[in-house]
């Protein structure tokens, strides 16, 4: 499908644009623009020929608005240094979610063991590392005490 309906529209769009561009000055500003499509084109229209690329961004789009930031989000900070903080937890937690682990279990482990825990294996804290170890304890036959 992508072949029959998308790649006629995808020529037609290239063909467009350099045609415009030839009539354009250098000193336009559309021009730029332009240009950098034009020099993306292969990556750009790469969906036609990959059916495993997405059409759209829109997963990762939804992904990334689990939290709605913006400029008044941080008017409740207090402070640079409490938006700085309150934008690492946003991170850890997103992190957490794209990962399929609860954010919340997740913080509350590592919290607790993080002291106790030697720097060489502050990798097993990352959220993909904990949950892997955590199956792992899960799969693991229960031995009699």
């Amino acid at each position: 499908m992508r072949q029959e309906k998308s790649k006629p529209l995808l020529d037609e769009m290239e063909a467009w644009l350099r045609q415009e561009r030839g009539h354009l000055s250098r000193s336009s500003p559309v021009i730029e623009p332009i240009n950098y499509m034009l020099s993306r084109w292969a990556d750009f229209s790469r969906f036609v020929d990959d059916g495993r690329i997405c059409l759209t961004n829109n997963a990762a789009e939804r992904a990334l608005r689990g939290v709605a930031c913006g400029r008044k989000s941080w008017l409740f900070a207090g402070s640079d240094r409490g938006a700085d903080r309150a934008a690492v937890m946003l991170t850890l937690i997103m992190t957490a979610r794209l990962n399929d682990v609860d954010p919340k279990a997740w913080l509350a482990d590592i919290l607790a063991r993080i002291a106790n825990l030697p720097i060489s294996r502050l990798d097993e804290m990352l959220p993909w590392e904990w949950k892997r170890l955590r199956q792992g304890e899960a799969s693991a036959p229960q031995q009699a005490a």
